[in-house]
């Protein structure tokens, strides 16, 4: 199949093109002259891992109590099990955010690993109720079917914007081991009982078998920070971090 001719002549391309040039500027004019929103802001996240053995990490978190993942249709980065990340927001070029310099920087160090740096706009009015954006990025677990760093981020505002990052870094689990009953012996074989009144205790012996235990929480973030403009912000745990900005843009931008 050959392409369409748009044109008959050169002339009618360079009019379309000087006409299609015209109308971009005058869009862009138009959004620096007052159409940018009342508290418009681009904001900023980079998550990070700590390139650290988890076994060395001195904080015993085994015995924690992990609330279940939040119900939300909105994810900031989510990454599958073959490895494409999907996000619902409008993710501004990399290009523009101002943490990528400190992202390379921590990343050159040969401390950190950048999972994920993304940024967006959008309008943070007093009284905003954000809803969780979802999480999941890192190296994919299988005996648990998901991917070692796991939570969610939201953004709120009353007088000032808050952050609230909620963040669970998991390990593949070791199996543990209980008390369970021996196999009850082959036919021919005498048990041992013993018997009083209505009570029945088995003299069998105790064995350990393993428990099948897929996830082991590492460590975790739970931070809720109030943001200012143009602020950088570091939270962190022995073996995650997140970097925060936020930057508001006016008419004049």
């Amino acid at each position: 199949m050959q392409p369409t001719a748009l044109f008959s002549s050169t002339k009618a391309a360079r009019i379309l093109a000087t006409f299609t040039l015209a109308m971009l500027a005058l869009t862009a004019q138009a959004q620096d002259s007052g159409n940018i929103p009342d508290d418009y802001y681009r904001a900023e996240f980079v998550i990070l891992e700590r390139i650290v053995d988890p076994s060395g990490v001195e904080e015993r978190m085994g015995d924690r109590e992990v609330e279940p993942p939040v119900e939300t249709d909105e994810a900031l980065w989510v990454v599958d099990q073959s490895g494409n990340a999907q996000t619902t927001l409008n993710l501004a070029p990399r290009g523009d955010l101002y943490l990528n310099s400190a992202a390379q920087r921590l990343e050159n160090s040969g401390n950190y690993r950048v999972l994920m740096s993304a940024g967006w706009y959008e309008a943070f009015p007093p009284d905003y109720e954000g809803d969780p954006l979802r999480i999941e990025m890192g190296d994919w677990i299988d005996s648990a079917g998901q991917r070692e760093i796991e939570g969610h981020i939201t953004i709120d505002r009353q007088r000032y914007l808050h952050v609230d990052v909620h963040l669970n870094h998991w390990q593949q689990g070791t199996s543990s081991f209980t008390g369970q009953s021996a196999p009850a012996p082959i036919d021919g074989e005498e048990q041992q009982e013993e018997t009083e009144g209505d009570s029945f205790v088995s003299l069998q012996p105790q064995v350990a078998q393993p428990v099948a235990n897929p996830l082991e929480l590492v460590t975790w973030i739970r931070e809720t920070r109030r943001m200012r403009s143009q602020e950088v912000h570091f939270l962190d745990s022995p073996t995650i971090g997140v970097l925060v900005f936020f930057r508001k843009v006016e008419a004049s931008d």
